[in-house]
């Protein structure tokens, strides 16, 4: 039994076919190759098939959804602007 059939209850087939749906390449960043089962950790499903950065990633900040968001929105650049609710008030972003 292979490492994939007995952590993911995926076959090699199953293996190549996730990969094939996916054209071979990351869900995420969709240029790098396809080599790395995600999964969720609290559920063991299976996502996808990701590059080694964007796994490592995700492992990074925890699978948390919200720290994926804020991240996003740093990176994009107003992820810590402070907006104007009142003459001279101005509140952070949560």
């Amino acid at each position: 039994m292979s490492y994939f059939q007995r952590k993911y209850g995926l076959g090699p087939a199953e293996l190549d076919t996730l990969i094939a749906a996916q054209q071979g390449v990351c869900c995420i960043c969709l240029t790098a190759q396809a080599e790395h089962v995600d999964h969720c950790h609290m559920t063991g499903r299976v996502r996808g098939v990701l590059c080694f950065s964007c796994n490592a990633a995700l492992g990074q900040l925890k699978d948390r959804p919200d720290a994926i968001r804020r991240a996003a929105a740093y990176v994009e650049g107003n992820a810590w602007k402070p907006t104007l609710v009142a003459p001279g008030v101005y509140q952070l972003p949560s």
